[in-house]
């Protein structure tokens, strides 16, 4: 799957006239792209365009123009593209209340390594969490982490030929599945496969 390239990118220009229209395109797209698990935890899976908005917006609220500062911003961003074998997902942890949140995330340390996907008739896989940086310490986990969901070739066959997908969270202080996905959101996540 190719990369965003810096000459695909709008101007600062060009994009603050397109905004308000590819925000909402994005915003669409996603909510078949979002998979809440339990009340506290959300991912959301990213592909080309919604990396793409993101690209745009960091140069959009950093003024970047230079061609520098645009390849430093694709080489942060462009690894969160699947490439044809994978899922790429944003998870989220969220708690309103700042007391609660602290609480939980001390107790959701190692939380990001027990994420898994299921397709029918094959194991899970395991999310493989944060490799660009660690995000997590000795005291607490972060709200926000980027994972890797490495799929099999039997998997994508599998999901090819029509398989359900499950996606899941276990974790002694936090257990929550999505058994079967919506059609939406397993017709948007075969997308990122390679036939």
């Amino acid at each position: 799957m190719p990369h965003i390239s810096p000459d695909s990118l709008l101007t600062l220009e060009a994009y603050a006239k397109a905004r308000k229209d590819i925000r909402a395109q994005v915003i669409g797209h996603k909510k078949d792209r979002t998979v809440a698990l339990g009340e506290h935890v959300t991912l959301i899976f990213e592909d080309e365009l919604t990396i793409r908005y993101q690209i745009q917006e960091m140069l959009r609220v950093e003024r970047v123009f230079e061609e520098a500062g645009i390849r430093d911003e694709l080489a942060a961003y462009n690894p969160l593209v699947p490439d044809g074998s994978n899922w790429k997902a944003t998870m989220l942890i969220e708690y309103t209340d700042v007391v609660e949140r602290q609480a939980k995330l001390a107790l959701l340390r190692g939380i990001e390594d027990r994420v898994w996907a299921g397709v029918t008739g094959n194991d899970r896989v395991y999310a493989i969490a944060d490799e660009d940086m660690e995000r997590a310490n000795a005291e607490k986990t972060s709200a926000v982490h980027f994972l890797r969901f490495e799929l099999t070739a039997p998997m994508v066959a599998a999901l090819k030929a029509g398989a359900e997908i499950a996606l899941g969270v276990e974790h002694p202080a936090y257990t929550a599945t999505a058994e079967r996905l919506p059609t939406a959101t397993k017709s948007s996540l075969l997308k990122d496969l390679r036939d």
